[in-house]
């Protein structure tokens, strides 16, 4: 550590005398340097925590003070015998003012002798703080080669930096935290919320937080788009000794969270095989793989749901820990079944699907209820929903779809591209053709309410459906062709 104020003013080699009372300043101050200057006003060229050192007393001794003073300058040493004897009353006055520490330096004892032992205490504390450095570094590589490397490298860094160290996994949940007990449930919350848009970015960056426990860096871990958690690190007062040794531990932590990848991979692989083997019927292969390692599948009724986007990887880690069903990974979308076993007025209520939707900004559809043995049929239902799925309702179910009736099928791009080239004769005649056939329609062909529902004569409605049928080339009068006729009209709706 560089020398404080009171450890220079210490020195019986310098023999330096502290003229102002012990109380003004702050003896325990670190001083960096000591520089010499008889400008009138030298702080451009000094930095807060330095000493200064004068021979002779400046033309406005108290608005000197005072710059030195506001400026942060730690203490003010008067060289006497040079200009003149003795240190001017005016001068110890104003210091004590101003609360700026005062001392007079003898003749005997050169400016640079002070400026040496501060720069020796500077390079001694740089190297111990190096050694130090290398220290810490070499215990934390031990540490990596552990049965646990990455607890036994936060465990290490939180001992040798004598600060918290947590770790938050990728799916926004607190892994670990060392010492266990060294961050309060509150501070816990706050990190996992400083976290969560860092992880949700799924790009490299860094941030910061303060907490009840005091303040946090954050580091993200993993490549981008496919993060594997994020490093908070408790920050306050780490020089740059102990930055570097964080630097090399956020290496070794995003190394040891890379090292899992290949049992990540294998686990996705086995629930990819799980569930094909359910497609495909084979129930009993399925549970007897699944059972060992992904634990025991959802029980009967299940809804399917499948999602579908650019982040099914994030999405897929987040469920690691966030699901009670099973998923899986198929393709180029993410399949989750889980047991509808519970209340059925609310069946997606506590569903993973739209929270992981939501939080990777994915679409998808939920089947209704079914069996293990019609997951086809419930896939396809899924399928279903997902197309209609919007901004608002990124996971709509196809109970909604089954609810809306057959024609609410009909609100897809190909139906309405149709629709609009079946009805593109009337639209170019007269646009308002088509409501008036959709009114004349909803009345179910009756032309006397439909006419009252227009305003118009019922006469001069029949002609203008007659002049619709000619436009068309097709009969009205039958059931098929108005059915016909009406669905492209809901689907231009």
């Amino acid at each position: 550590m560089p020398a404080t104020l009171a450890q220079l003013l210490a020195r019986p080699e310098l023999d330096l005398t502290l003229l102002t009372d012990p109380g003004v300043g702050d003896p325990e101050t670190l001083v960096p340097w000591a520089h010499s200057s008889e400008l009138p006003d030298p702080t451009p060229f000094l930095s807060p925590g330095q000493v200064l050192l004068i021979t002779k007393a400046p033309d406005e001794i108290d608005a000197y003070v005072a710059r030195l003073a506001e400026h942060g300058v730690a203490a003010l040493g008067f060289g006497t015998e040079v200009v003149r004897a003795g240190t001017p009353d005016a001068l110890l006055e104003a210091c004590t003012r101003h609360g700026l520490p005062l001392f007079e330096v003898p003749y005997r004892t050169p400016f640079i002798a002070i400026a040496r032992f501060i720069a020796d205490r500077v390079a001694a504390d740089a190297y111990a703080r190096s050694t130090w450095a290398l220290r810490a570094s070499r215990a934390i590589s031990l540490a990596a080669l552990r049965p646990d490397p990455l607890a036994a490298v936060l465990t290490e860094l939180a001992r040798q930096i004598e600060r918290p160290v947590a770790l938050i996994g990728a799916d926004g949940a607190l892994d670990r935290v060392s010492p266990s007990g060294a961050v309060s449930a509150a501070s816990r919350e706050a990190l996992v919320a400083a976290a969560d848009p860092l992880l949700r970015s799924r790009r490299r960056a860094a941030g910061s937080v303060v907490t009840e426990a005091g303040a946090f860096a954050l580091q993200t871990l993993g490549a981008a788009g496919r993060l594997r958690g994020v490093l908070a690190i408790g920050s306050e007062g780490l020089d740059p000794a102990a930055q570097q040794v964080v630097t090399g531990v956020v290496a070794l932590a995003g190394l040891a969270l890379e090292q899992s990848r290949a049992t990540d991979a294998a686990r996705a692989r086995l629930r990819t095989s799980v569930w094909r083997a359910l497609i495909a019927g084979e129930r009993a292969l399925a549970e007897s793989v699944a059972e060992p390692v992904l634990g025991p599948l959802p029980e009967a009724p299940v809804r399917v749901t499948v999602l579908a986007g650019t982040a099914l990887t994030a999405a897929a880690d987040w469920l690691e820990s966030h699901s009670d069903g099973f998923f899986a990974r198929d393709g180029q979308e993410l399949v989750l079944v889980e047991s509808d076993a519970g209340d059925p007025s609310a069946p997606s209520a506590t569903a993973t699907g739209p929270a992981a939707a939501s939080r990777f900004d994915l679409r998808g559809g939920t089947s209704a209820p079914s069996a293990l043995a019609d997951l086809p049929t419930a896939l396809a239902q899924a399928e279903v929903a997902r197309q209609r799925a919007t901004p608002k309702a990124p996971v709509p179910s196809f109970d909604d779809v089954a609810a809306a009736g057959m024609l609410a099928l009909l609100q897809t791009p190909d139906a309405r591209a149709v629709a609009q080239t079946a009805l593109a004769p009337l639209t170019a005649a007269d646009p308002a053709l088509t409501d008036l056939l959709r009114t004349w329609l909803d009345s179910d062909g009756v032309y006397d309410i439909a006419a009252r529902r227009l305003g118009i004569h019922r006469h001069t409605l029949r002609a203008r459906v007659a002049e619709a049928e000619r436009l068309l080339g097709r009969d009205l009068s039958g059931f098929a062709a108005r059915a016909d006729l009406y669905a492209a009209l809901r689907a231009t709706a």
